[in-house]
């Protein structure tokens, strides 16, 4: 009877340290850890305020391979959430909140020298009020680095249980911090180092067009005096093909880019027309949108002759495999005369922005909407949709010769998995006008325009 006597006292003398114990422990937790990860501040934040590039650097998919994303709520800022539904034990279930954002996007420019995103977590792991807090701080003596400083708090209140649960805080949470941390320096590796802060893409639904096209390339020491004489050239065998066929060029050249090299410059012109139907040979044919060439069983065109090249709309500046008038090429377009062809180009969505300057500009305002894509999450593939540009608006020049307005051009990445509108429509950021005196060759690129890629010939004639 004693021993039994002893034993309940024990386990009250246990109990009572136990809880006298977990009233002492803290009502709260909190673990960090920083990085300085070699990017400009405004493409962490950008990684960082939504989630659509979170599946890629979370701990979660190394736990669990299996592990299901959902997205909800607003595609950026404060309201995107995220959600994910996973078999392992440390995965779970759970949800991800985009609580706060400080300042707002359109403020974290180079003259900010700090930001804070605030992600609110519903998961398995105990206590309240759960949430990351993710600090940002410029660094570097140009600016050009970003800490990263990762933060996870927790309240537990009166629960003895949760308070318990502080001792093991460099568990989990602190592994999900550093794991995430290490492997979002590896996405950002990816971004190309470009600064974007002045770009103002719009996301813009395209509907296919009829175009003309011709293949072309030029060495890239040829500089804009050859793209020039090449795009004019290719502009008079498109004119004089459209003129025999009886159809009317309906919008300005568009230049899709093939290969954008060290060496050379690979690209397609195409002109929109009134027609999605031609009559070539004798013979009416419908256009339609070009395909990837067929492969043989080791990876290479079907069609010996030929090499391969990207299938996207007016793609290919390697010689196509049918040169008949009537025919069609390896990518399905129509043969219409020499080297001469048809197509049904755009279709989809498609992130827009604007240059207003000489054509040297597009290719830095292509390589900003690659960048903004990737830090804001949007899917693109420049091989099989290639991106593209517009001269809507001829550079004018006085009688002296001089410049008083430069050209337009509106660059275009047809993107897939985006959401319908950017942060800055979203916002309602309205791009600036086109400037009537020439803007600075160092600039960055005028925000984008409404107005989408001719849609039909109705709209590209407008």
């Amino acid at each position: 009877m004693m021993r039994v006597l002893e034993f309940i006292v024990a386990l009250v003398i246990v109990a009572v340290v136990g809880v006298v114990v977990g009233v002492i422990m803290p009502g709260s937790g909190h673990v960090e850890r920083s990085l300085v990860i070699g990017k400009d501040m405004r493409q962490v934040y950008d990684v960082l305020a939504n989630f659509r590039r979170f599946p890629e650097y979370s701990v979660l998919g190394s736990y669990d391979p299996q592990v299901k994303y959902s997205f909800s709520g607003k595609a950026y800022g404060a309201g995107a959430e995220l959600s994910w539904t996973g078999n392992a034990d440390k995965v779970g279930d759970g949800k991800l909140t985009i609580a706060s954002t400080e300042p707002e996007f359109d403020k974290v420019d180079s003259t900010a020298k700090s930001a804070k995103i605030v992600w609110n977590l519903d998961n398995n792991w105990r206590g309240q009020d759960k949430h990351f807090t993710l600090d940002l701080e410029r660094q570097g003596s140009r600016g050009q680095l970003t800490k990263v400083t990762w933060a996870y708090d927790v309240a537990y209140g009166f629960n003895l249980i949760d308070r318990y649960s502080n001792l093991y805080i460099h568990g989990d949470p602190d592994a999900f911090i550093q794991f995430s941390l290490n492997s979002l320096q590896n996405v950002l590796a990816t971004v190309p180092n470009i600064d974007y802060g002045k770009l103002i893409p719009y996301i813009e639904q395209t509907k296919p067009t009829p175009v003309l096209l011709v293949s072309s390339s030029i060495a890239r020491s040829e500089g804009l005096a050859g793209l020039d004489e090449a795009t004019a050239n290719a502009e008079k065998e498109i004119q004089a093909a459209a003129k025999k066929l009886g159809v009317n060029v309906v919008g300005p050249r568009i230049i899709f880019t093939t290969n954008y090299g060290d060496q050379n410059y690979t690209f397609d012109v195409a002109m929109p027309i009134d027609a999605t139907s031609l009559t070539v040979a004798g013979q009416s044919q419908e256009l339609t949108a070009p395909q990837p060439p067929k492969l043989d069983a080791a990876g290479q065109p079907a069609d010996a002759a030929s090499t391969a090249a990207p299938a996207s709309a007016g793609s290919s500046a390697a010689p196509a495999d049918a040169t008949a008038p009537g025919s069609r090429d390896r990518f399905g377009r129509l043969v219409v005369d020499g080297s001469v062809r048809g197509a049904l180009v755009f279709g989809g969505p498609a992130l827009k922005a604007s240059w207003s300057g000489t054509a040297a500009g597009v290719p830095q305002t292509r390589d900003m909407l690659k960048a903004y894509a990737q830090t804001h999450g949007y899917k693109f593939d420049e091989v099989v949709n290639r991106l593209y540009d517009i001269q809507v608006q001829p550079e004018v020049k006085d009688a002296g010769g001089n410049v008083t307005t430069y050209a337009k051009f509106d660059v275009y990445l047809p993107v897939t998995d985006a959401p319908e509108q950017t942060p800055e429509q979203a916002a309602g950021i309205q791009p600036p006008s086109l400037e009537a005196a020439p803007a600075s060759s160092a600039s960055a690129p005028a925000a984008a325009g409404t107005a989408a890629a001719p849609a039909s010939a109705e709209s590209a004639a407008q």
